[in-house]
């Protein structure tokens, strides 16, 4: 266990006295068995190298200890491995844990999680401190991190022997977007500064280091970054996660440049100094600073061979005919690049030194994004994630035949055009409210000036930095580029996830009867039909991947991306979840993948991280940001909460935890859409009680239920457990329960105010990850009273207006999205034992809004002239109708699903 976790143990075991004896958490059960746990591997097969990674695995509540400890074993023998507790339930028992296991050069194709204390690393990861680095430690390894300056790495050594000098940041602006709008521009340079240093966790098997900062130059400091460096035992790498916030002007500031660079010695004559680049379907290509290749006079086989293998060659003097006296007449090529320019095509050129022509090289579609340059002394090759997708980007290599070169990732690539973070949309035409109503009325767009910032949006990137001992063979190094692209995982089944009762209601695919096999087949057409979109309309780009698009426009055969709200989806109706929840029934890794780019994008670039929207994510637009109204339920970290328990990732812990107090957010931004309640920065916010907010029960307080919760699970903190109760409460004493559809809310306590006597239905409410959260809340917290008003309003959301008048005592406008909605009436159902509304909630499913559902829907293929390209396309379906579809399927199948056979047929088509 490392420091960190021995620390947290502390720290949550004293809380979970408390937490374990207080009301209303419900007891744990009698008696809870360990489940058997395999980990294996996300894609399948065992990859052939291992750098070294982290999983999370849930227990059933009351099965394990809070400070337990694990070993992982396979039939070759055992894996080292480092345990964490990551979340708890009420009772004080394990949740979730957190396993960190070493780097393997055979690893085996599953191993077994069990109980008991693991193997240490042979060279385990050990941390020294001093005011000035850490030193991190692995064999002969050994990282030197300086605590605060310009180097986020400042040296490596492999046995004494530098490989490696310093590592740092660099962005690259200009003040203007390009020569075409000014007639001149200035471009400045800032260095990345750290100011903090943590360390996360210290070892044996992991250390993690997390570093802040400022890119700071001219007078200025500005684009505020974390980094975090992982090394494992075993491994010649870091793990590098690099996020950043732009905190500048979008109308002066350019970014041209935004990339990490390491320094490498070079002490190897030019002939046995070597440069790499990874290309496509495991393609390398390879070359030496001084070539010894295709030469007038041949030096021989022994030498051709050894250069191409990236050996070091045979001494010169027996070269042939005399070449080895010549060999300075052979130009030396000090600096290499291959740009990705686009997702469908990357160049790679060399020059012999800075003031002379760059030759081109070679080129292909879609390199994989690893770069590695030294000899047989040593060497640096560094690995960007995402390479293609997150285009346009560029690696580097600099001053190769000189004493001291350089690789480089360029998150941004200096090749492309500036990034432009202006809005779209120009202001005039818009400049009152009555235009601007009648803007949303035509292109469904929220525009008012000044909202459409990115003033606060950020973004993560991950690299792999690795100081080696000489040139790897070509083999090594297109397997490090695959674990790069594609980062090999342990996992655990869907079977074993949903054996431990975790992200509420769902089911494992289960297609024995006809029904059942209808749905199932739908919800396999939905994520393939997404996957296979963002290939054909190329949804990538450093802002844009890890998002789909939110309507179909069938006129013009492509996706709304230019008109208002109906562009990029920004998690609108919880996309995210649909990926997610896709991922854990079925365990798909392709699935898996497009659900990590999207949390990495929809957390990131889709929420406001800092400034007047902290904690409020943008609600779906042309750009990211463009739209103006700012939504909690788009930071929502019930779309995150997937990635981080399945990953342990740290990053996605800070962006969750980021959101405890965005409620504080509601007392600055009119957060509804403010051209049509006339709320918005000309008017200024509503009278209020001070102290309170206005807050709607599902797409406010359904989105600050999550983090609370997270925050909750992850450090047996009460305080946050009774704010979701003060909540709760609060909801139940009122006259309309959820009906009430929102009311003032108290800051400081966490409760609603008022009577709630007056109803007010959305059809947004509880949407958002709202019934999902509550499908696990259930299970945490015992509160009659507003369990009823919760299933008051699940039983008659949907009811017909003569059952809802009679409750209610009339019937409200609002209420859409039946097909939604039949979730909810399926968990009335199951819980008040009805038939009846078992019934009606596949009558709701299956016939939608008053047709059938499509569960056998098919794309059409359009070719020719009426398209850029040929695209497979299914008009009917949108990314809203699509989501909320799925989550329906799955909880109906998870509730009344041993009903599906008895009240399904009639309604299937």
């Amino acid at each position: 266990m490392s420091d960190l976790s021995r620390r947290q143990l502390l720290v949550h075991t004293a809380a979970i006295g408390v937490l374990a004896s207080a009301s209303p958490v419900t007891a744990k059960p009698a008696k809870v068995s360990v489940p058997d746990t395999l980990a294996q591997w996300l894609d399948g097969e065992a990859p052939v190298y291992f750098e070294g990674g982290a999983f999370g695995v849930p227990w059933p509540r009351g099965a394990v200890k809070a400070n337990a400890a694990f070993s992982l074993t396979a039939s070759s023998g055992e894996l080292a491995i480092q345990s964490w507790p990551a979340a708890y339930w009420p009772d004080g028992s394990l949740k979730w844990s957190g396993h960190a296991v070493a780097a393997s050069a055979a690893p085996a194709k599953a191993y077994k999680l069990t109980l008991g204390a693991g193997v240490a690393p042979q060279a385990p990861v050990g941390i020294t401190q001093s005011a000035q680095a850490v030193i991190i430690t692995s064999g002969h390894l050994t990282w030197t991190i300086p605590t605060s300056g310009s180097q986020l790495i400042a040296s490596a050594t492999r046995a004494g022997k530098p490989v490696m000098g310093a590592v740092g940041l660099t962005c690259l602006c200009q003040d203007g977007a390009s020569l075409d709008e000014a007639e001149t521009m200035t471009q400045s340079r800032y260095q990345g500064t750290v100011t903090q240093l943590t360390v996360e966790q210290s070892g044996p098997v992991r250390a993690v280091i997390k570093l802040e900062g400022k890119h700071v130059g001219n007078g200025r400091e500005w684009l505020p970054f974390t980094v975090r460096l992982y090394a494992y035992a075993g491994a010649e790498s870091l793990r590098i996660v690099h996020s950043f916030i732009f905190d500048g002007d979008n109308r002066k500031d350019f970014i041209r440049g935004l990339g990490l660079t390491a320094v490498v010695p070079m002490s190897d004559a030019p002939h046995n100094r070597h440069v790499r680049f990874s290309g496509q379907d495991n393609g390398i290509w390879g070359e030496a600073v001084r070539p010894l290749t295709g030469l007038r006079r041949d030096p021989g086989k022994a030498f051709r061979e050894a250069q191409i293998a990236g050996h070091a060659v045979p001494d010169v003097s027996g070269m042939q005919q005399g070449v080895g006296q010549g060999l300075d007449t052979i130009p030396t090529w000090s600096d290499f690049t291959l740009s990705q320019s686009n997702a469908d095509g990357f160049s790679l050129r060399k020059r012999t030194q800075t003031g002379q022509a760059w030759i081109d090289a070679a080129g292909d579609r879609r390199a994989s994004g690893l770069v590695y340059a030294g000899g047989a002394g040593g060497g640096v090759a560094l690995g960007l994630k995402d390479f293609w997708q997150r285009s346009p980007t560029r690696l580097d290599v600099r001053d190769a035949a000189t004493d001291v070169a350089s690789v480089t990732a360029w998150l941004w690539s200096p090749d492309a055009p500036a990034m432009d973070l202006r809005s779209y949309r120009p202001v005039w035409g818009m400049d009152t409210y009555d235009k601007q109503n009648a803007g949303l009325n035509i292109t469904y767009e929220d525009y008012e000036p000044g909202y459409d910032t990115p003033y606060g949006i950020a973004r993560t990137s991950e690299l792999t930095l690795w100081a080696m001992a000489s040139t790897p063979d070509r083999s090594r190094l297109a397997v490090m580029a695959g674990n790069v692209a594609e980062a090999p995982r342990l996992t655990i089944s869907p079977e074993r996830l949903h054996s431990a009762d975790v992200f509420g209601e769902w089911t494992v695919p289960e297609s024995s009867t006809p029904v059942k096999a209808a749905i199932e087949n739908r919800f396999t057409y939905q994520l393939d039909y997404y996957l296979s979109q963002i290939e054909q309309h190329r949804w990538y780009g450093f802002w844009n991947y890890g998002d789909v698009m939110h309507t179909y426009d069938a006129d013009r055969h492509v996706w709304r991306y230019d008109i208002g709200g109906f562009a990029w989806d920004n998690s609108e109706l919880s996309t995210d979840m649909m990926m997610w929840y896709g991922y854990l029934r079925t365990g798909r890794p392709d699935v898996f993948r497009m659900a990590e780019a999207m949390t990495r994008h929809t957390g990131e670039v889709d929420v406001y991280h800092l400034g007047p929207y902290k904690g409020f994510g943008t609600r779906h637009g042309v750009q990211h940001f463009s739209d103006s109204s700012k939504q909690p339920r788009v930071s929502n970290a019930a779309y995150r909460r997937f990635y981080y328990y399945l990953t342990t990732d740290e990053r996605v812990g800070d962006l969750m935890r980021d959101l405890i107090h965005s409620e504080e957010s509601l007392q600055t931004v009119f957060i509804e859409r403010k051209v049509g309640a006339k709320g918005g920065s000309g008017l200024g916010i509503r009278q209020r009680i001070p102290g309170t907010v206005d807050c709607a029960f599902g797409t406010s307080w359904g989105g600050f239920l999550p983090a609370w919760l997270t925050e909750w699970e992850r450090t047996g903190d009460t305080q946050w457990r009774d704010r979701i109760l003060n909540g709760m409460n609060s909801i139940a004493k009122m006259k309309y329960g959820w009906f009430a559809g929102g009311a003032p809310f108290d800051l400081k306590t966490g409760k609603f105010l008022g009577a709630g006597d007056k109803v007010s239905v959305s059809h947004l409410n509880g949407v958002f990850g709202v019934f999902e959260i509550h499908m696990e809340l259930f299970k945490l917290l015992d509160v009659p009273a507003y369990k009823k008003v919760w299933l008051d309003y699940c039983k008659y959301y949907n009811a017909p207006d003569a059952e809802i008048a009679a409750f209610l005592g009339s019937v409200p406008k609002g209420r859409s999205l039946r097909e939604a909605y039949s979730r909810f009436t399926a968990y009335a159902a199951r819980e008040l034992k009805d038939p009846a509304l078992a019934k009606r909630a596949w009558e709701e499913f299956l016939q939608g809004e008053g047709r059938p559902t499509r569960l056998r829907p098919e794309t059409q293929r359009v070719v020719g002239p009426n398209v850029l390209h040929p695209v497979d396309e299914d008009p009917q379906i949108s990314t809203n109708g699509a989501a909320q579809w799925a989550m329906a399927a799955i909880g109906n199948l998870a509730l009344v699903g041993d009903t599906a056979e008895t009240y399904g047929p009639a309604f299937v088509k």
